[in-house]
């Protein structure tokens, strides 16, 4: 299903947002700007685009794959959740990120990534003395390998 989504570019020579069909329905975004970062330093990236997301949908903004390796830096907040009231003509995305080495992120490079997704239903607790599930062995059960 195909949904029109009303953008705003913050700058005409940031290349416009492209979903290619078949790859991943994972959006690349792009530094608004040149960014110098040294190690340790905090900094909300300017990613030059707005976005009118139909209501009932989030976009959810994570790094790339090759974020880190690429410039060093991490998401600060892990991953971005951006709802449909967020919206507005001056309501610019950003990718807040914490350098772990000293990194220059030029502009137009691709730093992150998007996709939106339908917001969870209304969600309501049944709460029980004991659940019927068969028990895994609690948390980190599993091993390593």
């Amino acid at each position: 299903m195909e949904k029109t989504i009303k953008i705003k570019y913050f700058n005409d020579k940031l290349q416009k947002l492209e979903y290619i069909d078949g790859k991943s329905d994972w959006i690349d975004l792009r530094s608004a700007e040149d960014v110098d970062l040294k190690q340790g330093e905090f900094k909300l990236i300017p990613l030059g685009i707005a976005m009118e997301i139909p209501e009932g949908y989030e976009a959810h903004v994570v790094p790339r794959s090759s974020t880190f390796k690429n410039f060093g830096v991490i998401q600060a907040n892990s991953m971005g959740i951006i709802d449909h009231s967020y919206c507005g003509d001056n309501d610019q995305w950003f990718m807040p990120v914490i350098a772990m080495r000293d990194t220059h992120i030029s502009f137009n490079d691709r730093i992150c990534q998007f996709r939106i997704m339908e917001n969870q239903p209304t969600i309501v607790f049944d709460e029980k003395d004991h659940l019927e599930g068969a028990d895994r062995g609690g948390f980190g059960s599993t091993g390593k390998n």
